[in-house]
């Protein structure tokens, strides 16, 4: 079973990221090799006080920003506005965006990304820091917010109990292969059934909270910044055995565009 976890002493200290002001922690979790989809890449940075991420445009690929605390300034086409944490931004093929930490505490987020089959992925910075950017509405830029509120409360592939679950971005959001970005919460003793995809890969981020996690048979213990792929064909699922509730994220990448299938393997794992 794969574990990446996002500890902050793991990570390495890098400055002008695209250009961008100040210095941040890195670390990458997941990169291309890991998968067999177009997902390119699961990241983690924690942007130190007055660090960012610059200014670049990517084509013919596309990433989520997904910010978990604090709070930062972020760019998305010309357009700057206070994030705060618990909340998922995407950056669409062509589309440019910037990060910065304007606050005087440290901020992470989370930045998945995927490639547009047969298309040409590639970078371009375009110099700018945005540090002195005029800010906007929040409601300027598209941003989905990791709203407790507002999930839904059913039985998931056969698990145990009732899970809270929303897509907070979804296929159609896309020209790439993301399949979806979905927020869950699951309360103490509840699960996320035994199942598998043949055409979809995920990974799961904790983000609050720690339970046992299966793939394909092997069960561990999960905490809180660990990310976990499921790649094709692969089985897993989620039990929160503890006395707290868990919150984590389930990103998933299609092999074809829009093709989802999932088989429930009759397992709430609640005795594994």
């Amino acid at each position: 079973m794969r574990i990446a976890r996002a500890n902050r002493e793991d990570m390495t200290e890098l400055s002008g990221v695209h250009d961008g002001a100040g210095t941040i922690l890195f670390n990458s979790l997941w990169d291309r090799a890991d998968f067999e989809t177009p997902f390119a890449f699961v990241h983690c940075a924690i942007l130190l006080p007055g660090g960012g991420i610059g200014y670049p445009r990517h084509d013919d690929s596309e990433e989520i920003f997904v910010a978990v605390d604090n709070a930062s300034q972020f760019t998305h086409n010309g357009r700057t506005a206070v994030v705060e944490g618990g909340a998922a931004v995407p950056s669409r093929s062509g589309e440019i965006h910037a990060i910065y930490n304007h606050t005087d505490q440290e901020t992470r987020w989370f930045n998945l990304h995927c490639v547009v089959p047969g298309g040409d992925p590639k970078s371009t910075d375009l110099g700018d820091d945005r540090v002195n950017a005029e800010l906007e509405s929040t409601d300027r830029l598209p941003v989905g917010r990791l709203d407790r509120n507002a999930l839904k409360y059913a039985q998931m592939h056969g698990g145990r109990g009732e899970v809270g679950h929303r897509m907070v971005w979804q296929a159609e959001d896309f020209r790439s292969n993301f399949g979806f970005l979905a927020h869950c919460l699951l309360p103490p003793g509840t699960s996320i059934g035994y199942h598998s995809h043949d055409g979809i890969e995920e990974c799961y981020i904790i983000i609050e909270g720690s339970g046992r996690m299966t793939v394909d048979d092997e069960t561990q213990g999960v905490r809180q910044w660990d990310a976990i792929p499921s790649r094709l064909g692969g089985s897993h699922g989620l039990y929160n055995h503890t006395q707290e509730e868990l919150e984590l994220l389930v990103v998933a990448v299609c092999a074809e565009k829009g093709q989802f299938d999932a088989t429930d393997l009759g397992d709430d794992l609640s005795q594994r």
